[in-house]
């Protein structure tokens, strides 16, 4: 959490760096720092070694600060007990993993896109497929829409499953340009539900967690 703060606070995105300038300035200075380490679809399967780096990359970086800030909550929620549960650096090198696999896995279904995928809601995503499977029965607290935003208590069994298969309609529905990267969810989500299943962890019963609905990747 903290690294993805640092990177959003010096890079262009956040606006409060003044090496990027204002205006037109500051939005091309945003515009060449996605392209840079974003990962793009077009780009990656040339076999250029910087290229194959940016599925790691793009997880640090964020588009603007509903995206990270939105993420960062995600990460908060589901990812404390997750850790807790997994250890702190297996914990670390499945988020990194998982996180880099979904963004590889979004590439590969838009291979000949040019727009950059960024942010690590792959990664968050692989993290609440563990949490579904370690901590089926937490019961979360969330704000749906249609019932006027009321905060209700729901077990994790049928909120995170619920989510996913909004993931699977928005994807359906989604093409290759701005906007949320729906696919890299579902990849990550499925990838760290069979992650936390083959590791055969042993379940838990946890305390009310709250959560908000979802921020989105693919930006900008």
């Amino acid at each position: 959490m903290l690294l993805c703060c640092a990177v959003f606070l010096i890079g262009p995105a956040a606006g409060v760096n003044p090496v990027y300038g204002t205006g037109a300035e500051l939005f091309a200075a945003q515009r060449a720092y996605f392209q840079r380490w974003g990962v793009i679809p077009a780009d990656l399967f040339e076999g250029s070694p910087r290229a194959v780096l940016t599925p790691a990359t793009a997880l640090f970086v964020h588009g603007s600060w509903v995206h990270l800030l939105g993420n960062l909550l995600f990460l908060y929620v589901f990812g404390a007990l997750t850790e807790e549960r997994m250890g702190r650096v297996r914990f670390a090198l499945f988020h990194l993993g998982c996180g880099y696999l979904a963004l590889l896995g979004y590439a590969l279904a838009n291979s000949h896109s040019p727009q950059p995928l960024i942010g690590a809601s792959g990664a968050i995503s692989a993290v609440l497929g563990a949490f579904l499977y370690l901590f089926p029965r937490a019961r979360v607290t969330s704000l749906l829409p249609f019932l006027l935003f009321l905060p209700l208590r729901f077990p994790a069994w049928l909120v995170l499953p619920f989510w996913a298969a909004l993931q699977w309609l928005a994807a359906a529905r989604a093409g290759d340009g701005p906007g949320v990267a729906y696919l890299a969810h579902l990849v990550g989500f499925g990838l760290g539900f069979l992650y936390a299943w083959g590791g055969r962890g042993r379940r838990a019963r946890v305390k009310n967690v709250p959560v908000t609905a979802p921020e989105g990747e693919k930006q900008p």
